[in-house]
Formats: structure tokens, C-alpha cells, sequence
């Protein structure tokens, strides 16, 4: 599988390039680097910072536009209509394009644990509806929802989110979300999906790379391909670029894919929406 397929019927590559602290001291040779590797899906956010060095790095390579996915993120801090709607005309102005390919809300809290975040977010949502339906973004979609956030959400919304970006990996599985995202048709992308140093160094990670003959951060992207999940990893080096996306020519047995859910939490960023 290199792509999976959104709601609406928009599809996705099935590997993209996560930007999130990989562009820090080499800038837009990053984003070449990635495209040059293969990359066709590049993810950033305005919290990243680097919105405009991609849209540097995309305005010097020879691509057309219609050949890449764009997906940014408004931060908790532009939750709301007005700001949302200067999150998203600030991003494309960075990006140096006419339209994004997804837009995301970032955290499902905001800034101010006593504010009505429930209604922020509503708010919000409608906006992102609007401009989906004028064509400014073909998909529209949450981070960091978990099925709390996201249930109260749709009962008051008219077009449902079409992808949940969630910290997933070997060691931190989210299999109770994970299971709500699938029954409401939304498609899992999983970030952070090598889980950290923790997680590729894993003996028992270690010990199927070596019957495969593949890399630890091949077998991690492998095994939630195999589950059905997105991946954006990161990485800074060509070769590691391109190891992260030569993932398609193997599977993993049932056996290892059980026996790899079934590894007790470990390599969890720490990061949860509830207490961000």
C-alpha cells in the first residue's frame, strides 16, 4: 500500500516527510534533500516555524504543484475563525502557494485550560469547512484528537474529520483511539512512528530487522503500514530519507505484527493532549 484513501476520496501517500525540528540548521536544503529522496508529501505546521524555508526549498525545485501534498496546522493559540483564517492565508503566503492540500487543527486544547475549548474548536471547524468547500484545501482533518475530543465535535459539525494525525509507535499504540478513528472512516497517520532511540534500539525490535535484513526505523514504518496507519517520519540525512521510504517490497508475519503490539509502553514522548 503507497497510499491510503481520505473520505472524500483524496488520497495520500501512504509515507510522507515529517519537517517538525528536521529543517533546523540546514533550512531548505532539508526539503530539496527530502524531495530529491522521493518525498511527495511534506507535513509542517505555523508552531514549526519553517513554513517559509519550505516554501523557499519548493520555489527552487523543478516539481509541479499538483505532484506534492502540502498539510499544515493552525496552533491552539489561532483557535477561533478570525485567527484560524490568518493561520491558514499565513501559511499559504509562507508555502508560496494558492492552496493547501490538507489543513489540520493542531491540539484539540487551547492556550487556557478554562476557556470553552469545546466551542473554540467548533468555531474553528466551520471555518476549515468553508474554505474546503471554496477549494482553498482539499482535506481537512485533526492532530491529536482522541475520541473524547473528537465525539463532541461531530455532533456539531457537517463535514467530519478525514485524518487523525496521533504519536503511534512500537511501545505506544493508542489501540482504544486507534479502534474509534476506524469505525468513523477517519484515516490514522501516526507521528513520531520510530518511537524515539528507546524504540530503535529495542532488542526485540532489533532481533526481526536482523531476520529481514532491514533497519529497526524499516520494520517500525513497516509494522504500522501493515496495521493500516500513515507514517511521517523524520529525518535529516539522505540515506536515512531513503531507507524510511524504501518500506514497500516487504510485510511482517501476524505473528510479529502481535507480537510487536503486544511490547509494554515504552519511547512515549510524554506529550498528551490533556495535559499539553
Amino acid at each position: 500500500m503507497k497510499s491510503f484513501r481520505l473520505s472524500n476520496g483524496v488520497e495520500i501517500p501512504a509515507v510522507g516527510y515529517g519537517s517538525y525540528l528536521s529543517t533546523e540548521g540546514n533550512g531548505k536544503q532539508t526539503i530539496i534533500d527530502a524531495l530529491d529522496a522521493g518525498y511527495r508529501y511534506i507535513d509542517t505546521a505555523m508552531f514549526y516555524q519553517n513554513e517559509a524555508e519550505i516554501g523557499e526549498a519548493l520555489a527552487e525545485y523543478d516539481i509541479k504543484r499538483e505532484d506534492l501534498f502540502l498539510v499544515s496546522k493552525v496552533w491552539h493559540t489561532m483557535l477561533g475563525r478570525e485567527k484560524t483564517l490568518q493561520s491558514f492565508e499565513a501559511s499559504l503566503k509562507a508555502l508560496g502557494t494558492d492552496y493547501l492540500d490538507m489543513f489540520l487543527i493542531h491540539w484539540p486544547m487551547g492556550p487556557d485550560k478554562d476557556t470553552d475549548w469545546l466551542a473554540l474548536q467548533i468555531e474553528t471547524w466551520k471555518l476549515m469547512e468553508e474554505l474546503y468547500e471554496a477549494g482553498r484545501v482539499r482535506a481537512i482533518g485533526l492532530s491529536n484528537f482522541l475520541p473524547h475530543h473528537i465525539e463532541p465535535l461531530i455532533k456539531n459539525i457537517k463535514i467530519l474529520p478525514m485524518l487523525d494525525q496521533l504519536e503511534l509507535h512500537v511501545g505506544y499504540m493508542q489501540e482504544y483511539a486507534t479502534n474509534y478513528l476506524r469505525s468513523k472512516g477517519i484515516v490514522i497517520q501516526a507521528w513520531s512512528p520510530l518511537g524515539r532511540a528507546r524504540v530503535l534500539n529495542d532488542e526485540r525490535v532489533l532481533a526481526i530487522a536482523e531476520k529481514h535484513g532491514r533497519s529497526a526505523a524499516q520494520i517500525l514504518l513497516r509494522y504500522l503500514l501493515d496495521r493500516d496507519i500513515a507514517v511521517i517520519p523524520k529525518a535529516s540525512s539522505k540515506e536515512r530519507m531513503k531507507q524510511n521510504l524504501d518500506v514497500f517490497d516487504f510485510h511482517l508475519t501476524d505473528e510479529e505484527i502481535s507480537f510487536l503490539s503486544c511490547i509494554p509502553e515504552t519511547g512515549w514522548s510524554g506529550e498528551h493532549p490533556d495535559m499539553m
